[in-house]
C-alpha cells in the first residue's frame, strides 16, 4: 500500500523499513542512547541497530567538540 501511495505522489522506493531507519536515525540524532534504540527496534545485537542508524557527519563534529574539545 505504501509503495502505491508513493508512486501516486511521485516518490520512489517507499517501504515500511525506511520509516524504521528514519525513526532510529532521528532518535539517535536527538540524543537517545543507541542501547535504547536497540530495545525499541527489538534487535538482539547492537550491531544490527548500528546498521539501521545513519550517522550524520555534522553530529560527529558536534560530539567531538563537546566531549573531546
Amino acid at each position: 500500500m505504501l509503495k502505491k501511495m508513493g508512486e501516486q505522489c511521485d516518490v520512489h522506493h517507499v517501504h515500511p523499513h525506511k520509516f524504521r531507519r528514519t525513526m532510529a536515525t532521528t532518535a539517535v540524532d536527538k540524543g537517545m542512547p543507541i542501547e535504547q534504540v536497540q530495545q525499541l527496534l527489538g534487535h538482539e545485537k547492537i550491531d544490527t541497530t548500528l546498521q539501521y542508524v545513519m550517522v550524520k557527519q555534522n553530529n560527529v563534529k558536534v560530539s567531538h567538540k563537546k566531549f573531546i574539545g
